[in-house]
C-alpha cells in the first residue's frame, strides 16, 4: 500500500504507565513530564544515544485527568539501566519540585504483565 509501511517481527519492550491528576492540571503535568522525564531519560549520561525509540502520550477524554504514557524501548537492558532506583528517585524529586499538584500513578501495565509486553509489528503512514 503506497504511503504506508508495515514492519513485523520486532521485539521491543513496551512501558505503559497511567497517571491521573485533576483535569485543570493535565497540561502542566505534561509540560513538566516532558521536561523532566522525557528529556531526563533521553539525555541521560548513561548512553551516547536516546535509549527509547519513542514515547507517546495518550489522553483519555472519557476520564478527564487520565494520561497514558507509552514508551518503546530499544532493549530491556537499556530500560533497566534507566530504571535504576537512584536515577528514578532523582527524577521523581525533580518532577515533584516542579509539579506542585496532587497526582498518582494508577497503573503500571508492564508490571501487571511481568514485562511481557513487546511491540511485534507496526503499520503506519509515512
Amino acid at each position: 500500500m503506497q504511503g504506508y509501511t508495515f514492519v513485523k517481527g520486532e521485539h521491543y519492550p513496551v512501558e505503559h504507565l497511567v497517571f491521573e491528576t485533576a483535569p485543570e492540571f493535565v497540561e502542566e503535568f505534561l509540560e513538566v513530564d516532558h521536561e523532566v522525564w522525557t528529556l531526563g531519560e533521553a539525555e541521560s549520561d548513561l548512553f551516547d544515544h536516546i535509549p527509547f525509540l519513542y514515547k507517546e502520550v495518550w489522553i483519555n477524554e472519557n476520564k478527564p485527568g487520565e494520561m497514558h504514557f507509552i514508551f518503546i524501548w530499544e532493549s530491556m537492558e537499556s530500560w533497566k539501566k534507566v530504571d535504576d532506583k537512584d536515577i528514578q528517585a532523582a527524577l521523581i524529586a525533580r518532577f515533584e519540585s516542579k509539579f506542585k499538584h496532587p497526582y498518582k500513578l494508577t497503573r503500571c501495565i508492564q508490571n501487571e504483565e511481568n514485562f511481557g509486553l513487546h511491540r511485534y509489528s507496526r503499520f503506519e503512514r509515512i
